[in-house]
């Protein structure tokens, strides 16, 4: 049975047609009828031309609704003039107006209303029952025009439910699109995370190994101790590494932080004195100082705190020079949380900080802005006027729940 209503949908027109074919047998049975009637009006040959036409108005009327109304008035004008009294095909006329109403154009709509709130009164006054009187022939003529006027109020509501519908489906195809651009969206945003996450890991545990490597091989035959301790520096923050991009890893393959088994929970501001002994035991001399009361903070001011420093101080050993100190200011406002990181080295190329990283090597910096914009914060790059290089940021407080 759903496959035969399948089919019907698929084929409007052939239903149409069936009809039609229907509609035009009992047309020819009543014209023959009518040809023997004793008051019949017209000619047998146009009623049955009228009758014929009718029917195939009938067949067309979804390809071309706004031209099978104009055919349809054209014969109801027909049937006036050589006066042929109502057909049983005249109910293809009813069947126009549904059709107009609900899928034509808007004039032929109210084309369609309008003929058909005056066509029963004109075949009324055409061809009067002389047996009825004219108040009796009033309500008769009312009585045939609200088959009509039902017949477009149908079609009409039709039309405005299809349209609701059409309207439903864009809709909805527009907050699909809108998804999946939200969805590419936030997948720019995790990748542009993901990023800045695995180059703070990479940089900075890398250049320390380097910087130890580098020591280790200088001092191993004069001071073996030292070699070995610079080797167990290097095993420990390549742990430390391995530890860090399994977390990452970790968060792809899962989507939520794990705190236990092999993954770390992000890094915090209590995590910059265990960076700041690590920096130290590399070479490079650190000063570290908190002022204001340490409270806690929302993480991701957090981690941003704790990257900054991070990536200032991998940059100093990177451009620093072998003789270059640091110092990390971290100062508790009521309102923010302000970060100063400076060095005596050499300081950092000059297309780093201006050109944000143009030559492909400033993606530190970069990241830095980064973060810093994701919290609302802001953040100061570049060179001390006393030699180094100075990086200031301010990062806004939230209340901690």
């Amino acid at each position: 049975m759903q496959r035969l209503y399948d089919f019907l949908r698929r084929h409007p027109t052939g239903v149409d047609c069936f009809w039609a074919v229907v509609l035009l047998g009992l047309s020819g049975v009543s014209v023959v009828n009518m040809d023997g009637a004793p008051h019949h009006h017209g000619s047998f040959a146009a009623a049955w031309v009228i009758s014929t036409v009718l029917c195939v108005i009938l067949a067309l009327r979804r390809r071309l609704p706004e031209l099978m109304l104009v055919a349809v008035l054209a014969a109801g004008l027909a049937q006036l003039i050589l006066d042929v009294e109502p057909l049983v095909a005249d109910f293809t006329m009813l069947v126009i107006v549904y059709t107009v109403a609900a899928t034509g154009a808007l004039w032929a709509s109210r084309l369609a209303l309008a003929t058909s709130l005056v066509a029963a009164s004109l075949a009324q006054l055409r061809w009067p029952n002389e047996q009825v009187s004219g108040l009796g022939q009033l309500a008769l003529a009312v009585f045939q025009t609200v088959p009509f006027a039902l017949a477009w109020v149908l079609g009409d509501s039709m039309r405005t439910r299809r349209a609701y519908f059409a309207q439903l489906e864009e809709r909805a195809a527009r907050l699909e699109k809108e998804r999946e651009a939200q969805a590419k969206v936030a997948v720019a945003a995790e990748r542009a995370r993901i990023a800045r996450e695995l180059h703070d890991v990479v940089a900075h545990n890398v250049s320390v190994m380097v910087v130890q490597a580098d020591g280790a091989a200088y001092v191993l035959d004069a001071a073996p101790d030292q070699a070995r301790q610079a080797l167990e520096t290097i095993s420990s923050t390549g742990r430390q590494a391995l530890a860090e991009m399994r977390r990452l890893l970790g968060v792809l393959r899962t989507g939520e932080h794990q705190e236990s088994g092999e993954y770390v929970p992000q890094p915090d501001v209590r995590q910059i004195d265990d960076l700041i002994e690590q920096c130290r035991d590399s070479g490079l001399p650190v000063d570290f100082k908190v002022e204001g009361t340490p409270r806690p903070l929302p993480s991701g001011v957090e981690l941003t705190a704790y990257r900054i420093v991070q990536e200032a101080l991998t940059n100093t050993r990177k451009h620093g020079g072998a003789e270059a100190g640091a110092s990390v200011r971290l100062v508790y406002f009521d309102d923010g949380l302000g970060l100063l990181v400076e060095d005596d080295g050499k300081g950092a190329p000059h297309e780093l900080y201006e050109e944000g990283g143009a030559d492909g090597q400033g993606h530190g910096l970069i990241g830095m802005r980064e973060r810093v914009g994701m919290v609302g914060g802001t953040l100061d790059a570049g060179p001390r006027p006393g030699g180094g290089f100075r990086i200031s940021a301010l990062l806004p407080l939230k209340p901690a729940h």
